[in-house]
């Protein structure tokens, strides 16, 4: 994935996250990844960047 691209990715997906704000962070990424039709083998790394979205959210719902 390039770069630019990678970023718009990774910045749609904290975009989705705090709109949807989904239970399941691995369905979520699997989904968008199936979706999106995003290059394989970045669903770790995106499934993290899901969870920390998620534990900032709680952190300032607080």
């Amino acid at each position: 994935m390039a770069t630019k691209g990678h970023n718009e990715v990774k910045e749609s997906l904290r975009e989705m996250t705090r709109i949807y704000k989904p239970k399941d962070p691995k369905k979520f990424v699997k989904d968008y990844v199936r979706k999106y039709r995003i290059t394989g083998g970045y669903e770790e790394e995106l499934t993290h960047l899901v969870e920390l979205e998620l534990g900032k959210l709680d952190s300032s719902v607080s």
